[in-house]
Order: C-alpha cells, then sequence, then structure tokens
C-alpha cells in the first residue's frame, strides 16, 4: 500500500471517529431524557436502613436497566434526614419501565413507612457534561 492511499485511509478514519463522537455527544444531550429530582424527608431514626435500601435500589436500576442512567442521592450536610435524587432516564418509557421492576416495588414497600415527604419534581435538561464524557 502506497504512503498516500494510507494517509488517506487514516484521514477518513479519523474523520468516522470525531463523526461518531459529535453524533454521540448530540444524542446524549437531546431533550428526550427523562430527569426528575426527588426531595425525600426520611425519619431519622430509620435513617441508616433507608440509605442501605436506597443503595440497594440504585445499584440493581443502575445494573439492570438500559434505560436507567444516572442516579446521584445526596444528603443535607445540616439535616441528613433530607435527601435529594437527581434521576436521569433515556426516555419517559424507560422511566414507567423502572418503577414496574421487582427491586423498585421492594424498594417502595421497604420505605413506606420510612419516608415522612415525597416531592417529585420533573425538569429539563439543559446541559450536561462531566469530566467522563471528555
Amino acid at each position: 500500500m502506497t504512503k498516500k492511499l494510507q494517509k488517506s485511509g487514516y484521514l477518513v478514519f479519523s474523520i468516522l471517529i470525531a463523526l461518531f463522537l459529535i453524533t454521540e455527544k448530540a444524542k446524549a444531550q437531546n431533550n428526550n431524557h427523562m430527569v426528575r429530582i426527588a426531595k425525600i424527608k426520611v425519619d431519622s431514626l430509620q435513617l441508616g436502613e433507608y440509605q442501605k435500601a436506597l443503595k440497594k435500589q440504585m445499584k440493581a436500576a443502575i445494573s439492570k436497566e438500559k434505560g436507567v442512567l444516572t442516579y446521584y442521592a445526596v444528603a443535607d450536610k445540616t439535616d441528613s434526614s433530607k435527601i435529594t435524587i437527581l434521576e436521569i432516564y433515556a426516555n419517559k418509557g424507560a422511566y414507567q419501565a423502572h418503577i414496574k421492576t421487582k427491586h423498585f416495588l421492594e424498594y417502595k414497600e421497604k420505605v413506606k413507612n420510612m419516608v415522612k415527604s415525597l416531592e417529585l419534581i420533573d425538569v429539563k435538561m439543559i446541559g450536561w457534561e462531566n469530566k467522563l464524557r471528555e
């Protein structure tokens, strides 16, 4: 193979890779995702059990469900019984499938007497960047 032909092959390959990466980033940032924030107040006496149940459910959802993209759970520094969860699903159908799964239904049953209040806020993603996507 001549050097000129070899160089043009590398150039075509590089262009295809760049187009793939651009397309994947555009797909990841589209607004078809369902993004939800859950604000939860947990009975402080049951906080440890609640956190254990939540972590189990989150791990199962991420490992078993293709449409569950992100779960972040944080606790208020001044009142750890105030939990905020950021959930990102591929689309609304992925969310609807998620809430019917065995692991989610088990979580809901386990925590029903631990949760004092729950506020679900659907939000629109307007940007999404992190170190892993560079």
